[in-house]
């Protein structure tokens, strides 16, 4: 058995899968093996198997056992194996080391990397796999390799006639499901003579 997979967040009491076996007399279900953490119970006469705590996310996938035995004689009994896997909800959003930054970039470079932003995400699998992007209007004079997080100057600055400072909206998401999360930092790019 295979069931649908369960998300971390799956509270006690609910229902995983029912298993069914043919035969002629009533028989006693029973996980027999590969449940050691008790994540799962089964009733007996039903088959229905349910969630009997929190999942624990490392813990998964879980294995284990089920046996149906004769009602009237133990020494007749079957047994089925079930796989359960838990999906990791994307309930971290990306977080920068700082919130603020303050580069100089010096006058008349052609283009040329400022910094490279890392932000953190204590999701795993696709919850966790950043992205990164400027927020503001700052794209036509800076670009970010949206992979690394390194922030490039596009053009030349001249200290004398443009503006001595700029503010980049730095944006980190995730691949989250079922829905994306961002985290935001601000770089500071004086320009200098």
């Amino acid at each position: 058995y295979q069931p649908a997979p369960l998300s971390e967040k799956t509270l006690p009491d609910t229902f995983v899968v029912q298993i069914s076996v043919s035969y002629k007399v009533p028989v006693v279900y029973d996980i027999v093996s590969g449940d050691e953490k008790g994540y799962f119970i089964i009733d007996s006469s039903t088959g229905i198997i349910r969630t009997r705590k929190d999942l624990k996310l490392e813990d998964f996938p879980v294995i284990f056992n089920v046996r149906a035995t004769d009602s009237s004689s133990t020494s007749v009994f079957n047994e089925v194996s079930v796989n359960v896997e838990v999906i990791d909800e994307n309930d971290s959003p990306p977080v920068f080391p700082s919130s603020l930054l303050e580069e100089r970039l010096e006058e008349n470079l052609p283009t040329t990397p400022i910094v490279q932003l890392k932000a953190q995400d204590n999701d795993t699998g696709r919850n966790g796999q950043l992205t990164y992007g400027i927020l503001n209007g700052a794209r036509l004079k800076f670009r970010i390799d949206e992979a690394t997080g390194i922030l490039y100057s596009t053009s030349y600055f001249d200290y004398e006639e443009e503006p001595m400072e700029y503010q980049v909206v730095i944006y980190a998401e995730d691949d989250g499901i079922p829905e994306k999360k961002r985290g935001y930092c601000t770089v500071i790019i004086k320009i200098i003579d």
